[in-house]
């Protein structure tokens, strides 16, 4: 059983913020989303190949707000930071599901591994947080790229060890603070951390001056946008907003904050990082042998058009004297 907390906006500290979806709004989602991929999937789906689907580690919000004054969308109430460590600490995926896992999503890391390459200039030495499943880490040495992970699960990490990767147990917080790194990467991690500021700390104190930091997450920006017109009167809106939201992983929040470029960069020049480049994107590809051909076209064929609202975006950041 979860506990939860009241909190404030982590970017700017503020408490003045807008309801965007509340607890009637997120069951609504929540079917929404179950039918959605239950028309796109074979009815022999194995349960734990709906995970990242319709299930996701973080349990659906209470209630979703933004921020005011920065644009922040986040939980509020939120769960406490120890139950959020176990969430990902103790999940166990089968080992069937974590080689689908990196396969699918090793070719989209490229991208990422070209974008450090040319941001940065060079290649080096880098540590991704949240490394998961390998997939960027594979990436990255096809790119040679000399990456480590670092993730809280032992298990995934004993699986990704076992492609050969170098991949520390624990968090951000906890790590060696000799090692230094010429890039640190946060891909789709850094909206479920307790406290993302620290971790911003905790990775400049790990990098190289000059040294590029990277970051993907999901835009709270596109959900805020995107999720009134689930209820539009116009069929072709609702299909647009639901098409948009549920294939990019947005349709009940499954996160504990959705950045927007405008509340990261304020995050970010806060504690002295330079933002160097920012890149719109959708979420990898999640179609697998479970998925019906045409949901395979369909994901091909769509799911790019809807960069326009740059429903996931990465921002890439050098370190400062204070960072």
């Amino acid at each position: 059983m979860h506990s939860y907390e009241l909190t404030r906006c982590v970017v700017c500290d503020e408490s003045d913020a807008t309801e965007i979806a509340g607890p009637d709004d997120i069951r609504a989602e929540a079917e929404l989303l179950w039918q959605f991929h239950m028309q796109r999937l074979s009815p022999r789906t194995p349960p734990e190949r709906l995970v990242d689907r319709v299930a996701f580690s973080q349990t659906p919000p209470w209630r979703v707000v933004r921020c005011n004054a920065c644009g922040l969308v986040y939980r509020n109430p939120v769960e406490k930071r120890e139950a959020l460590r176990d969430t990902y600490a103790d999940a166990e995926p089968t080992r069937d599901s974590l080689l689908a896992l990196h396969e699918a999503q090793r070719t989209s890391y490229r991208a990422q591994a070209r974008r450090l390459t040319r941001t940065l200039s060079r290649r080096g030495t880098g540590l991704e947080v949240g490394s998961y499943v390998g997939a960027f880490l594979a990436a990255a040495r096809e790119s040679r790229w000399h990456f480590e992970g670092l993730d809280v699960n032992p298990h995934v990490n004993r699986f990704a060890r076992s492609l050969g990767f170098a991949v520390h147990d624990g968090d951000l917080a906890h790590f060696r603070p000799d090692r230094v790194f010429d890039a640190v990467a946060i891909w789709n991690t850094f909206d479920q951390l307790p406290d993302p500021r620290a971790a911003l700390r905790a990775a400049g104190r790990l990098l190289r001056p000059g040294g590029l930091l990277a970051l993907r997450v999901p835009n709270g920006e596109c959900y805020a946008r995107l999720r009134p017109g689930l209820a539009s009167a116009s069929a072709p809106r609702r299909w647009r907003s639901l098409f948009a939201l549920a294939s990019n992983n947005l349709l009940t929040f499954p996160y504990r904050y959705g950045f927007s470029p405008r509340a990261l960069t304020v995050l970010l020049t806060s504690l002295e990082f330079r933002v160097e480049r920012v890149v719109g994107d959708v979420l990898v590809p999640t179609a697998d042998e479970w998925t019906k051909r045409w949901a395979v076209l369909e994901e091909r064929a769509l799911k790019p058009l809807t960069k326009r609202w740059m429903p996931w975006f990465e921002m890439y950041a050098t370190s400062g004297p204070g960072a």
